[in-house]
Formats: structure tokens, C-alpha cells, sequence
């Protein structure tokens, strides 16, 4: 399996753009993180560069996180700024080589209706994966459990299917976070093995406390078993909170 380093959780001890020196010398092969955009493109791909690591996710803008924003992609009236938001993610996916997008929902706003936040979401990610596709980059969604970000726009794994079925465009793929799966309360590697055609990453994380594989409740053998199996070929995103130093919690490698 080929592991990345989510440098949003992992390493936090340096500075971001130290984080993929960190990630290198620890023996990953890739990185993602949720936002670049607090550095220049070209600043952020020469870190990249000089650890020889290869950028494989990050997240599309979500404007002031620390506001409580998770980006707009469901919400009305806010197409606009949407697209400009994906353009904006483009020039950096170009600049990092970077052939993933995680396309961020954004929460309902106060007043509407699921389906209509929906409707909007399916209407903009048709717009997004043809965009993405003309820049060489493909567009994931990610179903995020209610607990950890309620009023999220995509909370759960059956409106993740319904919402790809309804957009039906080629680049635009599923992003599988088993710690979110396991939050809703979902059967791990039965809807892993379910869905792998639509899947074009994994990220992984135990149950609970968000740690390290193997920390928790989740069955990581059988998860690892079932990746291996399956014949994935992608990338599998270490996005956990490390329970300590980041390079003290990384044994369950070993163990994959």
C-alpha cells in the first residue's frame, strides 16, 4: 500500500511547510492536507519538491475555517464564489501536481431545506468535475459523520452514492475515510469492497479518539486485508491525530 501523510494532522510539532521534510524523512512516499492556501502555490511545491515527496489530495478552499466555514458548494446563492474558489484550487493543482481535489460541501444554511442544499451541491459538482477534468485533476467527495461536523452537507454514505449517481460524470469519484464510515456506523470493508469502482481514495483513522490504526475499535487487519485484496491501487491518506509525537505512533505500518 502506498500511505500519505495528511500534513494538517500529522506533524503539527514543525511548521507546515517543515511538515514535509518530517513526512520524508519518516518514509512516506506522498503527502495531502486539508488547505495550501495560506502559502503561495509555488512556495508550497518547492517544499514539496525538495522533500521528493508527490502531493496527492488536498481539500478545495473552505474560507475561514477557524469562522466555522466548510466551504459552499451546497449552499444557494454562492455559485459565484464557488467557482472562483475552484479556480483557485486549480492554480495550486497545477502548480503541486496534484491530481486530487477533495471537494468541501459546505454546511446547510439556516433556512434551508436538505434537498435544497442538495440540489445546489449536485448542480455545482456537475460544473466542478467537467472544470476539474479540463485541468487534469479529478474531484472527490467525502461523506463527513454528523458527530464531529454537524450540519454538514454530505453526512452520509447513502447520499454520497445518490448525489455521484445524480451528477454521473466520469471525474468526479468518492473519497473513503474509514473513520468517518465507522462513526456512522457503517460496515468498514463490506461498503469498502461495495464501492471500490467509485473509490479514488482512502483515508484512514481509528474509533474512537481519531488516533493512530490500531488505537481504537476499528478491525485495521481486516481493513489492510481487504485494501490488499481488493487490488486498490490508489493512495491510503494517514489522516489521524497522533497520540503523541508523530513519529512515536507510527508502528501500524508495520502492521498493514
Amino acid at each position: 500500500m502506498k500511505f500519505s501523510a495528511n500534513l494538517s494532522m500529522l506533524y503539527t510539532e514543525h511548521d507546515f511547510l517543515d511538515r514535509f521534510a518530517a513526512a520524508a524523512a519518516d518514509g512516506f512516499g506522498g503527502v495531502e492536507f486539508v488547505s495550501p492556501y495560506d502559502d503561495p502555490p509555488q512556495v508550497v511545491a518547492e517544499a514539496a519538491r525538495a522533500s521528493g515527496l508527490v502531493v496527492v489530495l488536498f481539500n478545495s478552499p473552505a474560507g475561514d475555517w477557524t469562522a466555522g466555514e466548510r466551504g459552499c458548494a451546497c449552499q444557494p446563492g454562492q455559485q459565484a464564489r464557488f467557482r472562483a474558489e475552484i479556480d483557485r484550487a486549480i492554480d495550486y493543482a497545477r502548480a503541486l501536481g496534484c491530481p486530487r481535489l477533495h471537494i468541501m460541501a459546505g454546511l446547510v444554511p439556516e433556512g434551508v431545506t436538505p434537498a435544497e442544499a442538495e440540489a445546489v451541491f449536485i448542480d455545482n459538482l456537475g460544473w466542478a468535475a467537467e472544470r476539474l477534468a479540463g485541468a487534469g485533476v479529478v474531484g472527490l467527495i467525502e461523506p463527513i459523520n454528523p458527530i464531529d461536523m454537524p450540519g454538514y452537507g454530505l453526512s452520509r454514505l447513502d447520499q454520497a452514492e445518490r448525489v455521484l449517481a445524480a451528477v454521473r460524470h466520469d471525474n468526479l469519484r468518492l473519497q473513503y475515510d474509514v473513520y468517518h464510515m465507522a462513526m456512522m456506523g457503517e460496515d468498514v470493508v463490506t461498503q469498502f469492497m461495495r464501492l471500490l469502482p467509485l473509490i479514488d481514495h482512502i483515508q484512514i483513522a481509528d474509533r474512537p479518539g481519531r488516533h493512530e490504526p490500531g488505537s481504537g475499535g476499528i478491525d485495521f487487519p481486516a481493513v489492510f486485508a481487504a485494501i490488499r485484496s481488493s487490488g486498490y491501487q490508489g493512495w491510503v491518506g494517514a489522516e489521524y491525530l497522533p497520540a503523541a509525537m508523530t513519529s512515536m505512533g507510527l508502528g501500524w505500518r508495520e502492521r498493514a
